[in-house]
C-alpha cells in the first residue's frame, strides 16, 4: 500500500467509524423522526420550507430542496421547499447589507408563522445563519438546525437539531447528508406511503 493509499484508508475508516457512533447514538434517530414530523406538518397544513447553508451545507441546503420540489423515491405530488441561495439575490443583499444578512433577508421575503427553516453549520457559528435563525424566531418559523464540532453559538436555539461531534468539516457533512435524506424519507412515507409498498422497495 502507498503513503496515499494509507492516508486514504484512513479517511475511509475514519469516515466508517464517525458514522457507526453518530448514528447509533439516541439523539441520530430522535432528531430525524422529529425533523420528518415537523416538515410533514408543515406541508399538510400547507406552509412550506426554506433551506440554507454555506459552502457545502448550501450544496446540501439545494440538494435537500430538489429532493422535495423533483423526487426522491418514486412520483408524487411537488413539496415547497426554497433554498435561499439564488446568486443575484445573494449577490444584491452581500452587497447592499453584507453577507451577513443574506439568510435573513430571504426569511424575511418568504417566510411566515407555520413555516419551517432548515439551517446547516458545521461550527454553530456563521453569522448569516445566526441571523436568519433569529429573522424565523421573529416571524414565527420553527427551526431545524444541523450542526457539527460544539454546535457553536446555535446550540440549544432549534425546535429540532443534532450537533455531529467532529472536527472534520467533510466528515460532519457526509453525516449530515445521511440525516438529510432519512428525513425526506420520513416525509415521504408519512404523507405518501404508496411509495414505500410492502415489497420493501
Amino acid at each position: 500500500m502507498t503513503a496515499m493509499s494509507e492516508v486514504l484508508q484512513a479517511g475511509l475508516d475514519a469516515a466508517l467509524d464517525l458514522l457507526a457512533t453518530t448514528v447509533r447514538a439516541p439523539e441520530a434517530l430522535a432528531f430525524i423522526t422529529r425533523s420528518a414530523d415537523m416538515l410533514s406538518e408543515c406541508f399538510e397544513a400547507g406552509n412550506k420550507v426554506l433551506a440554507c447553508g454555506n459552502g457545502g451545507s448550501a450544496c446540501d441546503a439545494m440538494h435537500f430542496a430538489e429532493e422535495f420540489t423533483g423526487r426522491f423515491r418514486d412520483h408524487r405530488k411537488a413539496l415547497p421547499v426554497i433554498p435561499l441561495m439564488e446568486s443575484s439575490h445573494l449577490t444584491c443583499v452581500g452587497n447592499d447589507y453584507g453577507f451577513e444578512a443574506i439568510f435573513s433577508r430571504g426569511v424575511e421575503a418568504y417566510g411566515k408563522a407555520g413555516d419551517v427553516l432548515l439551517a446547516i453549520s458545521t461550527s454553530g457559528n456563521s453569522k448569516n445563519i445566526i441571523a436568519a435563525v433569529a429573522k424565523a424566531r421573529e416571524l414565527g418559523l420553527k427551526v431545524i438546525l444541523l450542526l457539527g464540532k460544539t454546535g457553536g453559538v446555535l446550540a440549544g436555539q432549534g425546535d429540532s437539531e443534532w450537533i455531529v461531534r467532529h472536527s472534520v468539516t467533510e466528515r460532519i457533512q457526509e453525516v449530515h447528508m445521511l440525516g438529510l435524506h432519512l428525513i425526506i424519507e420520513g416525509v415521504e412515507r408519512t404523507l405518501f406511503p404508496e411509495n414505500y409498498p410492502e415489497t420493501g422497495k
